[in-house]
């Protein structure tokens, strides 16, 4: 089973971001030791418990900190930006680590928005221009002579991928030939669906000649059954508090949640989020991890594990890696 790892640079409160910082470098290091395929980052703004508002910032760290895993934006929201200066830093980039680094883009804002309006530099993101926005990536990234010409000169492998959790992503896609990564830890409710209509009707390109699937599932295991399930309400306590207005940017201990009342509302939350993400010991995470590669019929796994301790997210990644080789 190919296994890969996002990190999201959680910050346990908005004064505590030099600490998710250094701690997704260490766990970048950690991964890259523990033989894993690649590690991305991912793009958020505006919130006070995610350090990660940069990728391509934290990937030039991230490059200097590794030897040899693949590290990657998961991703860029593109309409946010202009094409060609995405191409342009993620052509540095890869000739900064030659061979080792992925471009994933995506459409969602990653924020509220109010706070996509303030990144758009005429106050309009823009989302309806992502197709148009891909076309011009994949040009400026693929032609030796673009116009504009890229600066750097862009590697010749310098993979882009397709991110999303809808239908409609999985079918840009497949009309851009492009790896697809489907965000199952973002949309619980995704179907095995999309990824079948993606290989379906996947056209090759310069980029790709056959489908590549994978798909981002959200993971807690630990030794201890009990303390995984502990690791899992921990983060979904914190994540209903956020959304719901609740949390003050600072997030609750493992300690403090073990006895959170848990209301009928917050339970019907945790249970819409199980269907696809796997929670427990070795043994039974990895026989969840098996039926999810099956049921989609995926190339590649990517596991997140917004777990509150960094040696309870380095003990989960361990445990993954011994079961998946």
């Amino acid at each position: 089973m190919k296994l890969s790892v996002l990190d999201q640079s959680m910050a346990r409160d908005y004064d505590h971001a030099q600490l998710a910082l250094s701690e997704t470098i260490e766990m970048a290091k950690w991964c890259e030791q523990l033989g894993y395929e690649r590690f991305w980052i991912s793009e958020h703004h505006g919130f006070p418990t995610v350090a990660g508002s940069a990728p391509e910032v934290l990937l030039a760290a991230l490059g200097a900190a590794t030897q040899h895993i693949r590290l990657g934006s998961g991703g860029i929201m593109l309409p946010h930006y202009s094409a060609y200066k995405v191409a342009e830093v993620f052509s540095l980039l890869g000739n900064l680590y030659p061979d080792r680094i992925d471009l994933g883009v995506g459409r969602a804002p990653g924020t509220d928005m109010a706070t996509a309006m303030a990144l758009a530099t005429d106050g309009q993101p823009k989302f309806s221009r992502f197709p148009q926005l891909v076309d011009e990536l994949m040009s400026f990234l693929g032609s030796e002579k673009s116009d504009p010409l890229v600066s750097p000169k862009p590697p010749e492998r310098l993979p882009i991928w397709m991110l999303g959790s809808s239908p409609d992503s999985a079918k840009l896609a497949a009309e851009k030939g492009l790896p697809y990564n489907l965000a199952a830890f973002i949309n619980p409710q995704v179907q095995p669906e999309f990824i079948e209509f993606y290989k379906n009707q996947f056209k090759s390109s310069s980029y790709l000649e056959s489908p590549y699937a994978c798909l981002t599932v959200s993971v807690f295991c630990h030794d201890d059954e009990e303390y995984a399930h502990l690791m899992k309400k921990t983060f979904d306590v914190n994540f209903y508090r956020f959304i719901t207005g609740q949390s003050g940017g600072r997030f609750l201990m493992p300690e403090q949640v073990k006895d959170y009342l848990v209301t009928p509302e917050l339970a019907q939350f945790m249970q819409s989020r199980d269907l696809y993400r796997a929670v427990g010991t070795q043994k039974q995470v990895m026989e969840k991890l098996h039926f999810i590669r099956e049921t989609f019929a995926l190339d590649e796994i990517m596991v997140v594990s917004n777990c509150y301790y960094l040696e309870d997210r380095k003990r989960c990644f361990e445990l993954l890696i011994e079961a998946g080789k």
